[in-house]
Protein backbone atom coordinates (compact mmCIF):
# COMPACT_ATOMS: atom_id res chain seq x y z
CA UNK A 1 0.00 0.00 0.00
CA UNK A 2 2.88 2.41 0.61
CA UNK A 3 3.99 2.13 -3.00
CA UNK A 4 0.42 2.49 -4.27
CA UNK A 5 -0.19 5.53 -2.08
CA UNK A 6 3.01 7.15 -3.36
CA UNK A 7 2.08 6.43 -6.97
CA UNK A 8 -1.47 7.76 -6.49
CA UNK A 9 -0.32 10.97 -4.82
CA UNK A 10 2.38 11.56 -7.42
CA UNK A 11 -0.12 11.30 -10.27
CA UNK A 12 -3.17 12.83 -8.64
CA UNK A 13 -5.10 9.55 -8.59
CA UNK A 14 -7.73 8.71 -5.98
CA UNK A 15 -6.85 5.43 -4.26
CA UNK A 16 -9.69 3.06 -3.36
CA UNK A 17 -9.22 -0.22 -1.49
CA UNK A 18 -11.04 -3.31 -2.71
CA UNK A 19 -11.21 -5.01 0.69
CA UNK A 20 -14.10 -7.33 -0.21
CA UNK A 21 -12.38 -10.41 1.23
CA UNK A 22 -10.07 -8.72 3.71
CA UNK A 23 -12.14 -7.52 6.65
CA UNK A 24 -9.86 -7.57 9.71
CA UNK A 25 -6.64 -7.92 7.70
CA UNK A 26 -3.77 -5.58 8.63
CA UNK A 27 -0.89 -3.91 6.80
CA UNK A 28 1.73 -2.20 8.97
CA UNK A 29 -0.71 -2.05 11.89
CA UNK A 30 -3.44 -0.50 9.70
CA UNK A 31 -6.70 -2.29 8.99
CA UNK A 32 -7.89 -3.00 5.46
CA UNK A 33 -10.37 -0.35 4.42
CA UNK A 34 -8.70 2.45 6.41
CA UNK A 35 -5.70 3.29 4.23
CA UNK A 36 -7.15 4.96 1.14
CA UNK A 37 -9.75 7.62 0.43
CA UNK A 38 -12.36 4.87 0.55
CA UNK A 39 -12.53 1.12 1.09
CA UNK A 40 -15.19 -1.33 -0.06
CA UNK A 41 -16.29 -4.52 1.69
CA UNK A 42 -18.54 -7.37 0.62
CA UNK A 43 -21.02 -9.10 2.91
CA UNK A 44 -21.78 -11.89 0.45
CA UNK A 45 -22.57 -15.06 2.47
CA UNK A 46 -19.23 -16.74 1.68
CA UNK A 47 -17.14 -13.83 3.02
CA UNK A 48 -15.54 -13.84 6.48
CA UNK A 49 -18.36 -11.57 7.63
CA UNK A 50 -21.29 -12.69 5.51
CA UNK A 51 -24.95 -11.81 5.58
CA UNK A 52 -27.93 -13.88 4.49
CA UNK A 53 -27.77 -12.40 1.00
CA UNK A 54 -25.98 -9.69 -0.96
CA UNK A 55 -24.72 -6.60 0.81
CA UNK A 56 -21.67 -4.44 1.33
CA UNK A 57 -20.12 -1.42 3.00
CA UNK A 58 -17.95 1.54 2.07
CA UNK A 59 -15.59 3.13 4.61
CA UNK A 60 -14.12 6.63 4.37
CA UNK A 61 -12.79 9.46 6.52
CA UNK A 62 -13.78 12.03 3.89
CA UNK A 63 -17.01 13.64 5.18
CA UNK A 64 -17.85 15.18 1.80
CA UNK A 65 -17.42 11.86 0.04
CA UNK A 66 -19.45 10.15 2.77
CA UNK A 67 -22.41 12.45 2.18
CA UNK A 68 -22.12 11.92 -1.57
CA UNK A 69 -22.17 8.15 -1.12
CA UNK A 70 -25.13 8.31 1.26
CA UNK A 71 -27.01 10.18 -1.43
CA UNK A 72 -26.02 7.91 -4.31
CA UNK A 73 -27.14 4.76 -2.49
CA UNK A 74 -30.71 6.08 -2.33
CA UNK A 75 -31.30 7.33 -5.88
CA UNK A 76 -29.15 10.46 -5.45
CA UNK A 77 -31.49 11.87 -2.82
CA UNK A 78 -30.86 13.77 0.40
CA UNK A 79 -34.53 14.75 0.82
CA UNK A 80 -37.40 12.37 0.14
CA UNK A 81 -38.62 12.63 -3.45
CA UNK A 82 -35.91 15.19 -4.39
CA UNK A 83 -33.05 13.81 -6.47
CA UNK A 84 -29.87 15.83 -6.90
CA UNK A 85 -28.08 13.18 -8.95
CA UNK A 86 -28.79 9.90 -10.73
CA UNK A 87 -28.05 7.30 -8.10
CA UNK A 88 -28.82 3.69 -7.21
CA UNK A 89 -30.98 1.61 -4.93
CA UNK A 90 -28.11 0.20 -2.88
CA UNK A 91 -29.33 0.34 0.69
CA UNK A 92 -28.42 -2.48 3.06
CA UNK A 93 -31.79 -3.77 4.21
CA UNK A 94 -32.61 -4.01 7.90
CA UNK A 95 -32.62 -7.82 7.99
CA UNK A 96 -29.07 -8.03 6.61
CA UNK A 97 -27.91 -5.31 8.99
CA UNK A 98 -29.39 -7.16 11.97
CA UNK A 99 -27.70 -10.42 11.00
CA UNK A 100 -24.35 -8.73 10.39
CA UNK A 101 -24.53 -6.84 13.67
CA UNK A 102 -24.79 -10.12 15.57
CA UNK A 103 -22.10 -11.86 13.54
CA UNK A 104 -19.70 -8.91 13.86
CA UNK A 105 -19.27 -9.73 17.56
CA UNK A 106 -17.70 -13.06 16.57
CA UNK A 107 -15.50 -11.86 13.70
CA UNK A 108 -12.26 -11.65 15.69
CA UNK A 109 -12.71 -15.18 17.04
CA UNK A 110 -13.47 -16.52 13.56
CA UNK A 111 -10.46 -14.75 12.07
CA UNK A 112 -8.18 -16.29 14.69
CA UNK A 113 -9.61 -19.75 13.94
CA UNK A 114 -8.97 -19.30 10.22
CA UNK A 115 -5.38 -18.36 11.05
CA UNK A 116 -4.92 -21.52 13.13
CA UNK A 117 -6.37 -23.64 10.33
CA UNK A 118 -4.01 -22.11 7.77
CA UNK A 119 -1.03 -22.75 10.06
CA UNK A 120 -2.04 -26.38 10.55
CA UNK A 121 -2.34 -26.93 6.79
CA UNK A 122 1.15 -25.55 6.25
CA UNK A 123 2.55 -27.79 8.99
CA UNK A 124 0.90 -30.89 7.51
CA UNK A 125 2.12 -30.23 3.99
CA UNK A 126 5.66 -29.57 5.20
CA UNK A 127 5.67 -32.88 7.08
CA UNK A 128 4.15 -34.83 4.19
CA UNK A 129 6.67 -33.55 1.61
CA UNK A 130 4.11 -33.32 -1.19
CA UNK A 131 4.40 -31.18 -4.37
CA UNK A 132 2.07 -28.53 -3.03
CA UNK A 133 2.86 -24.82 -2.76
CA UNK A 134 1.08 -23.25 0.20
CA UNK A 135 0.21 -19.58 0.68
CA UNK A 136 2.40 -17.64 3.08
CA UNK A 137 1.55 -14.17 4.34
CA UNK A 138 3.95 -11.52 3.05
CA UNK A 139 6.35 -9.93 5.58
CA UNK A 140 4.48 -6.60 5.48
CA UNK A 141 1.18 -8.26 6.40
CA UNK A 142 0.65 -8.01 10.13
CA UNK A 143 -2.49 -10.07 9.87
CA UNK A 144 -3.90 -12.34 7.18
CA UNK A 145 -7.56 -13.29 7.61
CA UNK A 146 -7.61 -16.25 5.21
CA UNK A 147 -10.87 -15.78 3.37
CA UNK A 148 -9.46 -18.60 1.25
CA UNK A 149 -6.59 -21.06 1.63
CA UNK A 150 -5.39 -21.56 -1.94
CA UNK A 151 -2.66 -24.04 -2.76
CA UNK A 152 -0.83 -24.61 -6.04
CA UNK A 153 -0.73 -28.25 -7.02
CA UNK A 154 0.05 -30.37 -10.08
CA UNK A 155 -2.79 -32.49 -11.53
CA UNK A 156 -5.19 -30.09 -9.87
CA UNK A 157 -8.38 -31.35 -11.49
CA UNK A 158 -7.61 -34.99 -10.65
CA UNK A 159 -6.81 -34.03 -7.06
CA UNK A 160 -10.03 -32.06 -6.81
CA UNK A 161 -12.03 -35.07 -8.00
CA UNK A 162 -10.24 -37.30 -5.50
CA UNK A 163 -11.14 -34.93 -2.66
CA UNK A 164 -14.75 -34.64 -3.84
CA UNK A 165 -15.03 -38.44 -4.02
CA UNK A 166 -14.02 -38.49 -0.36
CA UNK A 167 -16.48 -35.83 0.74
CA UNK A 168 -14.18 -32.78 0.72
CA UNK A 169 -15.47 -29.71 -1.07
CA UNK A 170 -13.01 -27.40 -2.84
CA UNK A 171 -13.20 -24.48 -5.26
CA UNK A 172 -11.16 -23.04 -8.12
CA UNK A 173 -10.73 -19.23 -8.00
CA UNK A 174 -10.54 -18.48 -10.96
CA UNK A 175 -10.31 -21.03 -13.80
CA UNK A 176 -10.02 -18.56 -16.70
CA UNK A 177 -7.53 -15.66 -16.65
CA UNK A 178 -8.93 -12.26 -17.58
CA UNK A 179 -7.09 -12.03 -20.89
CA UNK A 180 -8.77 -15.28 -22.00
CA UNK A 181 -12.30 -14.21 -21.09
CA UNK A 182 -14.71 -13.83 -24.06
CA UNK A 183 -15.55 -10.27 -22.99
CA UNK A 184 -11.93 -9.24 -23.69
CA UNK A 185 -11.57 -11.14 -26.97
CA UNK A 186 -11.37 -7.86 -28.88
CA UNK A 187 -8.03 -7.13 -27.21
CA UNK A 188 -6.52 -9.95 -29.24
CA UNK A 189 -4.69 -11.88 -26.54
CA UNK A 190 -3.94 -15.56 -27.09
CA UNK A 191 -2.81 -18.48 -24.91
CA UNK A 192 0.75 -17.92 -23.76
CA UNK A 193 0.61 -14.12 -23.67
CA UNK A 194 0.34 -14.15 -19.87
CA UNK A 195 1.92 -17.47 -19.07
CA UNK A 196 2.15 -16.97 -15.30
CA UNK A 197 -1.56 -16.19 -14.98
CA UNK A 198 -2.42 -19.19 -17.13
CA UNK A 199 -0.17 -21.48 -15.10
CA UNK A 200 -1.68 -20.32 -11.82
CA UNK A 201 -5.20 -20.79 -13.17
CA UNK A 202 -4.34 -24.41 -13.94
CA UNK A 203 -2.88 -25.16 -10.48
CA UNK A 204 -4.86 -23.10 -7.94
CA UNK A 205 -7.17 -24.97 -5.57
CA UNK A 206 -8.94 -23.53 -2.52
CA UNK A 207 -9.22 -25.90 0.44
CA UNK A 208 -11.73 -25.63 3.30
CA UNK A 209 -10.51 -23.13 5.91
CA UNK A 210 -13.73 -21.96 7.61
CA UNK A 211 -13.55 -21.31 11.38
CA UNK A 212 -15.60 -24.36 12.45
CA UNK A 213 -13.19 -26.77 10.75
CA UNK A 214 -11.74 -29.17 13.32
CA UNK A 215 -8.11 -30.26 13.58
CA UNK A 216 -9.18 -33.80 12.70
CA UNK A 217 -10.91 -32.60 9.54
CA UNK A 218 -7.84 -30.64 8.46
CA UNK A 219 -5.66 -33.71 9.02
CA UNK A 220 -8.14 -35.75 6.99
CA UNK A 221 -7.82 -33.33 4.07
CA UNK A 222 -4.04 -33.33 4.39
CA UNK A 223 -3.96 -37.12 4.48
CA UNK A 224 -6.10 -37.40 1.35
CA UNK A 225 -3.79 -35.05 -0.53
CA UNK A 226 -0.67 -36.87 0.67
CA UNK A 227 -2.18 -40.21 -0.34
CA UNK A 228 -3.07 -38.86 -3.78
CA UNK A 229 0.50 -37.82 -4.53
CA UNK A 230 1.93 -41.02 -3.11
CA UNK A 231 -0.14 -43.02 -5.55
CA UNK A 232 -2.71 -44.31 -3.10
CA UNK A 233 -5.64 -42.46 -4.67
Amino acid sequence: MDALEHLAQKNGITLIEDAAQAIGAEYKQKRAGSMARAGSFSFFPSKNLGGFGDGGMITTRDRQLCERLRSLRVHGSTRKYYHDAIGYNSRLDALQAAILRVKLRHLETWSAARGRNATRYRELFAQADVPVTVPIAAPYQNRHVWNQFVIRCPRRDALRKHLADNGVGTEVYYPIPLHMQPCFAELGYKPGDFAVSEHLAEEALALPVYPELSAEEIEHVGGLIAGFYRGRA
